[in-house]
């Protein structure tokens, strides 16, 4: 059964199951795990070790918790975990966008970013890493990026100033200048912000427009709380998210790199590696597309 058709099936399921029943198979799934496909947070450094992150990395991890099933620890211990593998010399960065959907929907809501107390929507372990100690936070109204270890001033330096949310001096710019990493851990490739970064960078030699015409004013609280505003270009609503070609391009030339530990998949690129492979699709029409309007 693939991928797309499990999904499918917890979509129908969650939808003409009982609660009662849910509740009910979400305990069994659990106590399967537990059981079967236990893993602690000593497991996790050495998987990754093994599947390619090395200390001193530059490392951008895109995560989802409730994939951990099994996991004894929480995401403190993840996050321990991951710094204790890059190290010292090392550099842990995760985007903590404090949105879902659209950025043009977000803005239209009129928010104020405050690096210090605006949630991140991109996931438990994004939450909690933003609020632990020596971790600090890019200042950017849609698409900020925490970071912990010896790059992080240098990584979140002047993202205020950048008029699109993910260009060549932001922090996802910077990653490809690092030679950085990317792991997804319980998550999809279209989770990867980095891709941003290359369609902006790529946009003058695609066909479908990558950001928008139009520019959004987005208000953000500078280190002293006065109020600031940035007229951005954001991304396109028309996007399509779609990264299966990226993938299948990755596959090819040997970049995706995958390893389980219990029932979660880590999968780990290099930044560079995957700014060529989209590169590559873009000669050929295949790496950015347009959803049909309706």
């Amino acid at each position: 059964m693939t991928a797309a058709i499990r999904a499918r099936v917890r979509t129908v399921a969650s939808r003409v199951l009982p609660p009662g029943v849910k509740r009910g198979l979400k305990r069994l799934v659990r106590a399967y795990h537990q059981r079967f496909l236990a893993f602690t947070p000593a497991d996790l450094p050495r998987v990754l070790l093994q599947l390619g992150v090395l200390p001193g990395d530059v490392l951008m991890v895109h995560s989802a918790f409730d994939k951990f099933l099994g996991f004894h620890g929480g995401p403190v211990d993840v996050i321990r975990a991951l710094q204790e593998v890059v190290g010292p010399g090392g550099t842990l960065m995760m985007p903590t966008i404090p949105f879902q959907g659209s950025a043009v929907e977000y803005a239209t809501g009129e928010p104020v970013f405050d690096a210090r107390h605006t949630v991140s929507r991109m996931g438990l372990i994004t939450e909690v890493f933003r609020r632990a100690p020596g971790v600090v936070r890019s200042v950017h109204p849609t698409h900020s990026v925490a970071v912990w270890g010896s790059r992080a001033d240098a990584i979140i330096a002047g993202h205020e100033l950048a008029d699109t949310p993910c260009g060549r001096l932001t922090p996802y710019g910077k990653l490809l200048d690092y030679d950085g990493k990317i792991l997804l851990a319980g998550v999809p490739a279209n989770t990867m912000t980095f891709c941003y970064f290359v369609a902006e960078d790529l946009e003058p030699r695609l066909t479908v427009p990558v950001l928008t015409q139009e520019r959004y004013p987005m208000r953000w609280k500078d280190p002293e709380g006065t109020v600031r505003v940035s007229n951005l270009r954001l991304f396109s609503p028309r996007l399509d998210h779609d990264m299966s070609p990226l993938v299948g391009e990755l596959k090819r030339r040997n970049a995706w790199r995958e390893r389980r530990v219990g029932s979660l998949r880590l999968t780990l690129l290099r930044a560079r590696e995957v700014y060529d492979a989209a590169a590559a699709l873009a000669e050929r029409g295949m790496f950015v597309r347009e959803r049909p309007v309706r």
